[in-house]
């Protein structure tokens, strides 16, 4: 999952985004509005972190130019602790969710993973595929019960396509919602994850489509069956 981080004190945004890389983010940061403003309207992101203070053009511009433009990605606001009517102005110009300085990062980070899930339609935090589940918040993932000992990138390629049941994606999404700005990407690479998954999961779980990219299918349950 990829987010755009917009905030201009150096401190807390290197925080906040060691933060996310932590939880296995890829992470693009802006520190101004016009930057944030391009960065948003050109990139696929699936989560905003957006401060409302900040410089060359403030935060609350930004997020109306990005919705009037059609751009869709859930944003999270951050406002200062006595500002409660930028809440308001933020919530109506667009924003789903927004958070309150100071916070813990837990917080911030349970906002984002349901921002996430809420923009794919989904509403647990433990994601389900028949005998294979992901618990978004611990970042376990099991089959049959049994624990499935993946890598950072195969968990960041699993998670994506379990955010996304049933839906063919192309591996040019893949590179775009797995990889940060600045990292060197290579669409092959999303080849040999695949690979690599389905060594370790049920081989059919993971449908390539030739040419278009792959799809998780979701077993039917035994009640839709009937």
């Amino acid at each position: 999952m990829r987010v755009l981080l917009v905030e201009d004190e150096a401190t807390l945004a290197a925080q906040l985004r060691q933060v996310l890389l932590d939880a296995g983010y890829a992470v693009d940061q802006a520190d101004n509005g016009r930057d944030a403003w391009v960065q948003g309207g050109v990139q696929a992101y699936d989560a905003v972190v957006l401060d409302l203070g900040l410089p060359v053009l403030d935060g609350l511009s930004v997020l109306k130019r990005w919705r009037s433009e059609g751009m869709s990605a859930p944003v999270l606001i951050l406002t200062a602790r006595d500002q409660w009517h930028e809440k308001v102005v933020g919530i109506d110009a667009g924003a789903d969710d927004y958070l309150t300085k100071p916070f813990h990062t837990e917080e911030l980070l349970a906002r984002v993973r349901a921002l996430i899930r809420r923009a794919s339609g989904l509403s647990s935090a433990l994601l389900a595929c028949g005998p294979l589940a992901l618990d978004t918040r611990s970042g376990r993932v099991t089959l049959d019960g049994q624990p499935v000992n993946l890598t950072a990138q195969e968990f960041k390629l699993l998670s994506y396509l379990m955010h996304h049941p049933n839906e063919l994606v192309s591996r040019t999404v893949l590179t775009e919602h797995l990889y940060a700005q600045d990292f060197e990407r290579d669409s092959n690479t999303i080849e040999v994850f695949v690979a690599r998954l389905r060594k370790k999961l049920p081989a059919a779980m993971i449908e390539t489509v030739r040419g278009l990219g792959y799809r998780l299918n979701v077993p039917a349950s035994p009640a839709a069956a009937a």
